[in-house]
């Protein structure tokens, strides 16, 4: 399912799925969780990235997003952003990038100013 937004500017970088759980208890008891995190790799190739065009940062893994201090998976995201190399962030839910605006707002504007799109798709199965 192709989506209007994805411009070829877009498909001309790369598309990465950020996967991240809280803590490592999280990891290992909520499999599904991690299952859904991983399966977005087809949901960018549904949207027309080549799967040699489609990254995953999961090194935040057991890590809380309260802070992007010691998340050096959030960190390596926004310097690939400000450097021009990805079109699209797919998360499973925005949640899992950042949770306080501190954090969130930067990688807003960066991506904003950069042309990346931010996609959560399971968040769209909770809207009204």
């Amino acid at each position: 399912m192709k989506s209007e937004l994805v411009k070829p500017t877009h498909l001309a970088r790369r598309a990465v799925v950020s996967v991240r759980q809280s803590t490592p208890h999280q990891v290992v008891s909520n499999q599904e969780s991690l299952r859904l995190q991983y399966a977005l790799r087809q949901r960018a190739r549904e949207l027309g990235w080549h799967d040699a065009d489609v990254d995953v940062i999961d090194a935040d893994l057991g890590l809380s997003a309260a802070s992007a201090a010691k998340r050096n998976g959030f960190k390596e995201l926004v310097g690939r952003v400000g450097l021009s190399e990805i079109g699209l962030i797919l998360s499973i839910d925005v949640t899992r990038l950042a949770r306080n605006c501190s954090d969130w707002y930067p990688l807003l504007d960066i991506c904003g100013l950069r042309g990346c799109l931010i996609a959560a798709p399971m968040a769209a199965c909770f809207s009204a």
